[in-house]
């Protein structure tokens, strides 16, 4: 029983790190309908931006605090965010969604290996922003004060996206674009400002996932969001892809998927793990679990 409480506690380690950056991926869809395959590796520009920030308060002589690091990152994967939708999605805008969708491809490889000649090939290792330490044990479970702060700053992350989404008028523009582009600039909502909006949070979210990564698995470099975020992309489709809530709900299904697959059968299936869900729900519930079927005019 120990053995699956501390299984379960992992599992919702990196189930919370893959929905902030699932919510990137679907908040982007729910607006514009386009996947943003350089999301992933926003993700990774954000450990980037973290480890840099902590070395340079290092190596000044302050304290590397992580608040202050964290922030830096998210400010930082916001404004690249703003700056590949204006540069390379908005003059798509009209054109066919094929064009963005192999936009979006060319994007992730430009930061993938642009990362790889401006950061070097080479693995970092992430500085210690927070020492581990044991919160409580009980037999073979135990949970440390790492786990606890990558729990908690991902709510009060959450918590903050659903103010803005809920009980601000730019969410609520959020919501009108997200139904009708058309109808959104009728009523006076300036669309491409709310675009570029839901760009900057859900990259922002992506730079907090890399920052909250670096300090468990210390390990960044140039090409470690390829595969984070194609299983964030597998749990917002999961979770039913333009849904927040669905996002935050196929994370967590796939994060304690991935830790009990790892533990109970082999850590040789757990990459697999992804792409197998993706099959199964494209073929048994295309819209996911909280998605709604929903038809386009051709």
């Amino acid at each position: 029983m120990d053995q699956f409480l501390q299984q379960l506690i992992n599992g919702i380690s990196w189930g919370a790190i893959y929905a902030l950056i699932a919510l990137g991926y679907t908040m982007v869809y729910g607006v514009i309908r386009l996947i943003n395959f350089a999301h992933g590796d926003l993700y990774m520009l954000g450990a980037m931006a973290g480890y840099y920030s902590a070395r340079f308060l290092m190596d000044s002589g302050g304290s590397a605090a992580f608040p202050l690091v964290l922030l830096f990152s998210m400010v930082v994967c916001g404004l690249i965010g703003f700056l590949i939708e204006k540069l390379a999605y908005k003059p798509l805008r009209a054109a066919p969604p094929v064009a963005a969708l192999i936009t979006a491809i060319g994007v992730s490889l430009f930061l993938e290996y642009g990362g790889q000649l401006l950061f070097g090939a080479d693995p970092k290792f992430f500085p210690t922003l927070i020492e581990s330490i044991p919160l409580f044990e009980t037999g073979r479970f135990s949970m440390t004060n790492i786990q606890a702060v990558i729990l908690i700053t991902s709510i009060i992350l959450m918590l903050i996206l659903r103010f803005i989404v809920l009980k601000t008028k730019m969410g609520l523009a959020m919501r009108a674009v997200s139904f009708s582009h058309t109808a959104a600039s009728l009523m006076g909502i300036p669309v491409n400002r709310i675009i570029s909006f839901t760009f900057i949070i859900g990259s922002s979210l992506a730079g907090a996932a890399g920052v909250l990564v670096g300090l468990s698995n210390p390990k960044v470099e140039p090409l470690m969001g390829i595969m984070p975020g194609i299983k964030a992309f597998v749990a917002a489709v999961l979770g039913g892809i333009g849904s927040i809530p669905g996002a935050l709900v196929g994370a967590m299904i796939l994060g304690i998927l991935e830790t009990m697959v790892t533990a109970y059968l082999s850590s040789t299936y757990r990459d697999a793990l992804a792409f197998i869900i993706l099959i199964l729900i494209l073929i048994f519930k295309p819209t996911g679990i909280l998605g709604k079927r929903s038809q386009e005019k051709v």
